[in-house]
């Protein structure tokens, strides 16, 4: 038995690499890679795996996981800042979905508790998939990528009261006290988790880090995640939903970032095996028997639920393009859709042909979900663009009194509210320089009109909202966002409206840059290349690299593109590779380049020490150092200057060297 467990699971891994690195090199998600790996080796398929038991152990296993990184992404106030997104936008799309659903669904078969057991079946989305592509996408943050979480997460809390209204459906009829009783206890349960965030877990975590066992941090994080899943579980919630439950709790201590790294590896194995699991379900001869009627099925699937999330979307205030790429991206069915219609199926709701229906409907729903979220972007500029559709957006944005300001000239737009956004912002204040921000979250923007931020509500990828800012007399654009379609397409329009404005993007990663900058940015600052630059920078410090060095380096790699820092060519030897000579204090260091004004000067003649409060300690010239030199010791070009003194003075000290006389 484990022998066979060990070969499928061996088929399993060899065929998912083959297969996902196949799609991959004609750009395919691997999400359908290991999908397609299901269905052929499933056992509808080829027939390599028979026993899928094991193997959906352990998918759910990867869903836990995958729940569970995301909520250590998240934190509490992160949350209930979304609560208009998971109680409205949630509460809307299950609602709406469930409804209409239910009314098509009588039309065609005529019983109501079937139908509305439908609509419990459609209102359901894919948390693993639409989580993993996000994540993956860098888009967990952005404006649709929030409305999204936020309401598949009211959708894994409303596992509950819909498993319990199953038996009523049935025809067992309904026990008030005993569905309280479990609602009680989910709530409860929420509650203790919640409690134990801020009390329990960062104490407990203090003292198993304490013990410098990296194996004992490893078990623990497992340990917190599988442990608190399983008893949400038994207490009728998902085990995803506990899991990110339990996510959340680590994001609230301060080893939320090792505990992400340690669990990563876990994660995308076991995620892998989850969607083989949900491919092997496919019943390849069945669909090709039934093909017509499963079509149709998909078809109303994603019409349905893309009009639900788009409605969802904009109730909770989204703007109609994030509204549309929301729906697109929760068009497909979820994976506790599954778990119901075992349980629908089990007390006679529905038939086994209903059911293998469903089944293939909803596999292929999932499949063809990485292509719909890959087109989501586009397909929301296009239908957004569309007259009467803008003619809509446009009068919700009049309904929502909006003023923006009067015409300004020579000032700065900010694009975006996050914390990068906020500092802008704040230090532009500070320096009395006129400036105006867009933000879509409309929490945001009422919070911070009140605190007086020239603020306001509106989509940057609009050519009219753009001119309410003034784009056409603004001085230079600050695009800051989470959302790098959104960022190339406003860099594109403020760059055709405004030939003359200066546009900063902050993205995240390296390989947008020469992307926006051909669209007509004018300066690129990727984050991870900004970190790299700031840790070489401060250990060159560290090794006594002079200062101009230094700066001379990093100013060269942000002139390039960052290209330099790929490959870039560092000294083979420490400018001092023996520093027992250097008292400890803090000095700085400046290499004296040809044709400075510095050559052939003596220290008398220069005044450093008058001029600019820093005092000169030593000179390197070559393998030969002149500690304490006198007045009349005479630079060459090459020499390495250290020099000491306050910060403010050894400041001075370089801009003094730096002149160009």
């Amino acid at each position: 038995m484990e022998s066979e467990f060990l070969k499928s699971l061996v088929i399993i891994f060899g065929t998912s690499a083959l297969v996902v690195f196949l799609l991959h090199k004609v750009r395919i998600s691997s999400i359908v890679g290991f999908l397609v790996a299901g269905v052929l080796i499933g056992p509808y398929g080829i027939g390599m795996v028979k026993d899928t038991h094991s193997i959906e152990i352990m998918a759910e296993i990867g869903v836990i996981l995958l729940l569970f990184t995301i909520g250590i992404e998240f934190s509490m106030a992160r949350l209930i800042r979304m609560k208009k997104a998971v109680i409205v936008g949630g509460g809307v799309q299950i609602s709406l979905t469930i409804i209409l659903s239910a009314i098509a669904a009588y039309l065609a078969i005529g019983s109501v508790n079937r139908s509305v057991f439908l609509g419990f079946l459609i209102a359901l989305s894919s948390t693993a998939i639409v989580l993993k592509m996000l994540a993956d996408k860098g888009e967990t943050d952005s404006p649709h990528g929030r409305v999204m979480v936020g309401i598949l997460i009211f959708q894994d809390l409303c596992v509950v009261p819909l498993m319990l209204l199953i038996p009523t459906l049935s025809g067992e009829g309904i026990n008030v006290i005993d569905m309280s009783i479990k609602i009680g206890k989910a709530v409860l349960i929420i509650a203790v988790v919640l409690f134990s965030a801020k009390w329990v877990v960062p104490q407990f975590l203090h003292h198993v880090v304490h013990t410098r066992s990296r194996e004992l941090f490893i078990i623990t994080i497992i340990l917190l995640c599988l442990s608190i899943a399983l008893l949400t579980s038994r207490f009728g919630l998902s085990l995803a939903l506990g899991a990110f439950l339990a996510g959340l709790i680590i994001s609230e201590s301060e080893y939320a970032h090792q505990a992400t790294s340690d669990i990563l590896p876990f994660k995308d194995s076991f995620i892998g095996l989850f969607f083989v699991s949900v491919g092997m379900l496919m019943d390849i001869g069945y669909m090709s028997d039934n093909c017509l009627k499963i079509a149709v099925a998909v078809v109303l699937i994603f019409v349905l639920k893309i009009v639900t999330g788009m409605l969802s979307a904009l109730i909770t205030g989204s703007l109609l393009r994030t509204s549309i790429h929301t729906g697109l991206g929760l068009a497909q069915i979820g994976e506790f859709s599954f778990v119901l219609a075992v349980a629908g199926k089990a007390t006679g709701i529905i038939s086994e042909s209903f059911y293998q229906i469903f089944l293939s409907s909803s596999v292929v729903t999932m499949i063809m979900t990485p292509f719909v979220l890959n087109a989501a972007p586009s397909v929301a500029a296009w239908i957004g663009s569309r007259h009467l559709l803008r003619r809509v957006d446009r009068l919700r944005k009049i309904s929502e009194k909006e003023g923006f300001p009067r015409k300004r000239h020579g000032h700065v737009i900010i694009i975006g509210f996050g914390l990068n956004g906020r500092n802008l912002a704040r230090v532009l204040k500070e320096a009395e320089i006129p400036y105006v921000v867009l933000e879509m979250n409309s929490d945001t923007v009422m919070e911070m009109k009140k605190k007086g931020e020239p603020i306001y509500y509106g989509d940057g990828t609009s050519k009219e909202i753009l001119h309410k800012l003034s784009i056409e007399n603004a001085r230079l654009l600050v695009i800051a966002i989470s959302d790098p379609v959104s960022t190339r397409r406003i860099v594109s329009i403020a760059r055709h409206e405004n030939p003359s404005l200066y546009i900063l993007v902050r993205t995240r990663y390296l390989i947008e840059v020469d992307d926006l900058k051909a669209l007509g940015a004018d300066e690129v600052i990727p984050e991870e290349f900004e970190t790299s630059v700031e840790i070489f920078s401060r250990v060159l410090y560290k090794y006594n690299f002079p200062q101009n060095v230094i700066l001379d380096m990093v100013d060269k790699i942000r002139s390039d593109s960052y290209t330099a820092l790929r490959s870039i060519g560092l000294p083979k030897r420490h400018l001092f590779e023996k520093c027992e000579w250097l008292p400890e204090i803090e000095i700085n260091g400046y290499r004296i380049p040809d044709g400075s004004h510095l050559t052939s000067k003596s220290i008398a003649e220069l005044q450093v020490r008058k001029k600019t409060g820093a005092t000169i300690i030593a000179v390197r010239r070559g393998p030969k150092v002149f500690t304490n030199p006198d007045p009349e010791f005479r630079f060459h070009a090459g020499d390495i200057i250290l020099y000491t003194g306050e910060r403010k003075s050894m400041d001075a000290a370089l801009d003094y060297f730096k002149e160009n006389r």
